[in-house]
C-alpha cells in the first residue's frame, strides 16, 4: 500500500502537507542512499506533478507547501523570497531562554560539500532576523552537564528572513541550542533526552504558515500539528497548555 502523508491544505494550485521529521523534500546528494522523498510521495498520493517552493530541512517536521504548476511555483517562490508571509516554529531548547528576544545577527551562508560544490565561498554575511518568545520553562533534577540541575525552554520562533538553518544558528548564538541538533547543539543534552525520555531527533517543528494565496489573493492559514514525540514531551513537562490546542491534534495520515 502506498505511503500517505498528512495533507493539511489542497486546492487547484497548491497542496500543503505536514512533513514528518527525517523525510527529505526532494532527492539530494546529501543523502544519496535515501529512497523516500516528500515530493515523490505527494505526487503519487494525489496523482499529479508537484513543484517545490521553499525549503524544510530533513530533520524538521511541519508545514511544507508544494505548487501544482511551474507558474504557481514561481509566484509562491516570490512570496518566500520577499518574505511576504508569517512563519511560526516551535523549538525545545537548552537553558532558560529570555521571555522575548529579537536576534539580529547576520549569517554567513552555510555550504554543503555535495550540493554546494560550485557555490561562492567569499560572500559576505547576510542579514538575518528572528523573533523568539519563551512559552514555558522547566528545571529538572538531573546533573546533565556541570550543574546539579538542568533547564530547558519551549520557544516560539518567528523568522523574519529565510537564511539556511537560521533558527538553529540564531538559538545557538544566544546560547540556547535546540535539543537534538547534532551540528549546532550539545551532544550530552541530546543523549539525555534520548536516554531519559526516548526522544531523539531535532526538536523543531514548522507549526504555522500564513500568506495570501498567489492566485486568489485570499488569506491562507496553514497549521501542522506536532509529532507524537513532541506532544509527549509537552505533556511530560506539563507544557501542553502553553501552545494552541490545534498544535496538539493527533499526527495521523488521512
Amino acid at each position: 500500500m502506498p505511503e500517505h502523508l498528512p495533507i493539511i491544505y489542497r486546492d487547484d494550485y497548491l497542496v500543503a502537507i505536514n512533513k514528518p521529521s527525517g523525510l527529505l523534500v526532494h532527492r539530494s546528494e546529501i543523502d544519496r542512499h535515501e529512497t523516500r522523498f516528500a515530493m515523490q510521495l505527494v505526487r503519487d498520493q494525489i496523482g499529479q506533478h508537484v513543484f517545490p517552493v521553499h525549503r524544510l530541512d530533513k530533520p524538521t517536521a511541519g508545514v511544507l507547501v508544494l505548487a501544482l504548476s511551474a507558474e504557481v511555483a514561481k509566484k509562491m517562490g516570490d512570496i518566500f523570497f520577499l518574505h511576504d508571509l508569517e512563519k511560526k516554529y516551535l523549538a525545545l531548547v537548552r537553558g532558560h531562554a529570555p521571555a522575548t528576544v529579537t536576534v539580529d545577527h547576520p549569517l554567513i551562508e552555510e555550504h554543503d560539500k555535495y550540493t554546494d560544490k560550485k557555490a561562492r565561498t567569499d560572500k559576505p554575511a547576510q542579514a538575518a532576523l528572528t523573533e523568539f518568545k519563551t512559552l514555558a520553562t522547566i528545571e529538572l533534577p538531573f546533573s546533565v552537564d556541570k550543574y546539579p540541575c538542568t533547564r530547558y525552554s519551549l520557544v516560539e520562533c518567528k523568522p523574519k528572513t529565510g537564511r539556511k538553518h537560521q533558527l538553529r544558528r540564531h538559538l545557538k548564538h544566544i546560547s540556547h541550542p535546540i535539543i537534538g541538533d547534532a551540528k549546532h547543539g550539545k551532544g550530552i543534552h541530546n543523549r539525555f533526552f534520548q536516554e531519559q525520555f526516548d526522544c531523539s531527533g531535532l526538536m523543531l517543528s514548522a507549526t504555522e504558515l500564513h500568506f495570501n494565496h498567489p492566485v486568489t489573493q485570499e488569506p491562507v492559514n496553514l497549521i501542522a500539528p506536532l509529532e507524537e514525540k513532541f506532544v509527549r514531551i509537552l505533556h511530560k513537562f506539563n507544557w501542553h497548555n502553553s501552545v494552541p490546542s490545534s498544535w496538539l491534534e493527533p499526527f495521523d495520515a488521512p
